[in-house]
């Protein structure tokens, strides 16, 4: 009597366990192809700008806009949004540019703060703070423009910085003196730092 060797069963959970293992690869590249889609293209739109002659920019209306012709930047501003609610900020900067409530207005002594940065999930980052994704090519003396109830009110760039999400004290800090103040998160589709722009009044 002849001995047959038998063949192993196949064990239909490793298959689950591989085909789960192979979809979290996949959905790993899907999700870092989206992260970086959109700062490069914004990347590569800019060095191609720069070849060309500088554009300026109109702005969306002459109520509350900023346009940093430097970056391709030109976006309507929401007055008056809270900066501690993610659930208003975050509907605000789908519209564009979200001013912090309780700080000043362009032409006012103190600080003007402005901020487009995405606290959103990274799939969707892109729509939230893609006004300022190019706002670390801006170096001293650059200019930003700011429109507010029909007038024109131009800022030249002091400082640029890199701090801490829990730094909030160019948020909080007074002046005496009016400066406008733009923020981001950094690098672009996360929340692991701020990007600082202070402006001075031309």
């Amino acid at each position: 009597m002849s001995s047959r060797t038998k063949k192993p069963k196949s064990n239909p959970f490793a298959f689950l366990i591989q085909g789960i293992g192979i979809g979290l690869v996949i959905l790993s590249f899907i999700i870092l192809a989206r992260l970086f889609q959109d700062p490069l293209s914004h990347e590569i739109q800019y060095a191609v700008s720069k070849v060309k002659v500088e554009e300026v920019l109109a702005p969306p209306n002459t109520d509350f806009a900023i346009v940093i012709d430097k970056i391709g930047a030109s976006a309507n501003i929401v007055k008056s949004v809270d900066p501690y609610d993610s659930q208003i900020y975050q509907r605000s900067l789908r519209d564009g540019v979200a001013h912090a409530k309780g700080t000043k207005l362009p032409g006012e002594d103190g600080n003007i703060f402005l901020f487009a940065h995405s606290s959103a999930d990274i799939l969707t980052a892109e729509r939230y703070n893609s006004v300022f994704y190019l706002m670390h090519h801006l170096v001293d003396g650059d200019v930003i423009k700011v429109w507010k109830d029909d007038k024109e009110y131009d800022y030249t760039v002091s400082e640029k910085l890199f701090v801490s999400p829990s730094d909030t004290k160019y948020l909080t800090a007074k002046s005496t003196s009016e400066q406008l103040i733009l923020m981001t998160c950094w690098p672009p589709g996360t929340t692991l730092k701020r990007l600082i722009i202070i402006a001075q009044p031309i």
